[in-house]
């Protein structure tokens, strides 16, 4: 578990710092980049929000207050608590048109930062539990590498940035908003400003 959680923080950090990031769209206070690397596309969605860093942080990591801001989020329940900074998630998503509704079992695993120049960190990657295993009525979906970083602004503002590197699994969610047929990131994007603030 000691590794696990290392290993997550340490490919959220790995991702973020990675070069050749395209920026995408830019609007008022929001940013979406993307990052291609052979089958593997990721995206970041960079968020100005008027909050202090470490209140971002304590909203954004606790994933039972997702459902708020994340219509992909349908109910979301603590599976473990394996101890203060990591958690173990059931999540699940509503149906898209055609396809059954999709469940995840993550690891959820917070840090704060070590330095007054480091971010605030919350990482989100899927894991096998034995007691969840997958169920007929779901599509057990993975999450390679996800989650936040949160940069402080000052004492009243922050930038929190959300990766997410896309697997199939989580393709159909986004196909149609790359191509612009569909504003889900964005809207997702503002409703988490608007819920933080």
């Amino acid at each position: 578990q000691a590794y696990l959680s290392y290993s997550n923080i340490a490919a959220l950090t790995h991702l973020a710092r990675k070069p050749g990031w395209d920026i995408t769209k830019t609007l008022d206070n929001i940013k979406i980049w993307t990052h291609e690397e052979g089958a593997v596309l990721s995206f970041k969605v960079e968020m100005q929000v008027k909050v202090p860093s470490h209140v971002a942080f304590s909203l954004l990591s606790d994933f039972r207050l997702r459902h708020r801001w994340d219509r992909h989020f349908l109910t979301c329940e603590v599976l473990q608590a394996v101890s203060e900074e990591e958690k173990i998630y059931h999540v699940t998503s509503p149906p898209m048109t055609g396809h059954k509704p999709r469940d995840f079992v993550i690891l959820v695993s917070q840090r704060q930062p070590c330095r007054p120049q480091e971010p605030y960190t919350v990482a989100v990657r899927s894991v096998a539990l034995r007691a969840v295993p997958p169920s007929p009525e779901f599509c057990r979906s993975e999450i390679l590498c996800a989650g936040f970083q949160i940069h402080s602004r000052g004492s009243s503002s922050c930038t929190v940035c959300y990766f997410n590197q896309v697997t199939s699994g989580v393709m159909p969610y986004l196909a149609a908003n790359l191509t612009g047929s569909s504003k889900s990131i964005e809207d997702t994007a503002l409703e988490c400003i608007k819920f933080l603030e």
